[in-house]
């Protein structure tokens, strides 16, 4: 049985995304407009280049983790409440699946691609996480309408998430792209 190495963590290549993916996501930490984050790029990005893919998951996972709690001790009340509750898990659930989904960018990352994929994760992630917040939720009845009518609550923030996706995917790809044009360690297709 092969078991996970974590000196798959200690080579260069790794290092340099864990690097990029532990930065973006401390971006979090600082004054945004609201869902403007990485979230969904930083899965995406782990996905497409970790070449052991426990790393895929639990490096974006992680890093998530690493900005939460660092939300949490600057920000505490409200936000701390969020730590380990429901919608945590149903976000860390979607960071975990956009991670498998940039799978499918493996050898074949391009501008056309990458946008597709972040269109995709984005509008994937709003989906589900809105139909989380509706359900069971005393705002909105347990009705279409009412999923409806919290789908168009959400738009707002949608609009903002699908911004912040496309800049930090263009940040994490394209700045990954001139890194290994740079390094010979980074050019295989996955490190």
């Amino acid at each position: 049985m092969n078991r996970p190495s974590t000196n798959a963590l200690l080579a260069p290549g790794p290092l340099v995304l864990l690097g990029m993916i532990l930065a973006a996501a401390l971006t979090r930490v600082l004054p945004t407009p609201h869902n403007v984050s990485p979230v969904e790029a930083m899965a995406l990005f782990g996905g497409a280049y970790f070449a052991a893919r426990w790393l895929s998951i639990v490096v974006p996972l992680g890093a998530m983790l690493v900005a939460d709690l660092a939300l949490s001790a600057l920000h505490g009340g409200l936000y701390s409440g969020y730590l380990f509750g429901t919608g945590f898990f149903i976000v860390y659930a979607c960071i975990a699946a956009m991670s498998l989904l940039g799978f499918g960018l493996r050898g074949r990352v391009t501008a056309p691609r990458v946008l597709v994929f972040a269109l995709g994760s984005a509008t994937g992630f709003f989906l589900v996480t809105n139909f989380a917040a509706w359900l069971g939720s005393p705002l909105y009845p347990q009705t279409l309408s009412g999923l409806g009518a919290s789908y168009v609550a959400g738009l707002p923030f949608f609009k903002n998430s699908l911004l912040g996706t496309l800049a930090f995917s263009a940040i994490l790809f394209g700045g990954f792209e001139l890194l290994r044009r740079r390094a010979p360690a980074l050019r295989a297709q996955t490190v």
